[in-house]
């Protein structure tokens, strides 16, 4: 038997209040610390469907996390391989590559370093105090992705 996927539900404050107010604003251009909204076709519906991220740079190369798990952006672009960014005017379209866990841990780090502030209550446990070993055992549970211009 698989074991289940993680996912942390989002509360009716981010659903209804934070994303789409970030939303709103990014693709205005403005930009909060980073923002971007990720537009990626439906799974099912082959509609495009939007929610904002933080895409995180790293040693030359870019990536999406998804802090709450297994989410409906990280099953849409798993079956897409491709989405785009959209900052403002400005839309940059790319394909991706799902990272294995097992190189996550610096990822996951730089993440939490940059985005704890918003996204940490996500994180269940770890934090950038926690040590290789605590972040690499629920790795797994975060689905990253590099960002590969199109």
């Amino acid at each position: 038997m698989s074991e289940p996927r993680r996912y942390v539900k989002p509360g009716a404050f981010t659903s209804r209040v934070f994303n789409p107010v970030v939303g709103w604003l990014t693709r205005r251009g403005i930009r909060l610390a980073g923002s971007a909204v990720l537009e990626v076709r439906g799974r099912k519906s082959g509609e495009p469907r939007t929610t904002p991220v933080n895409p995180l740079s790293l040693d030359g190369e870019r990536y999406l996390l998804a802090p709450r798990g297994e989410t409906e952006w990280v099953r849409n672009i798993r079956v897409a391989g491709r989405a785009a960014l959209v900052y403002g005017r400005r839309r940059e379209e790319f394909t991706i590559v799902e990272v294995p866990d097992a190189e996550k841990l610096p990822i996951i780090r730089a993440y939490l370093k940059a985005w704890a502030w918003e996204v940490g209550s996500f994180f269940e446990g770890i934090s950038v105090k926690s040590s290789d070993q605590e972040v690499a055992a629920v790795a797994s549970g975060f689905p990253i992705f590099r960002i590969v211009a199109a």
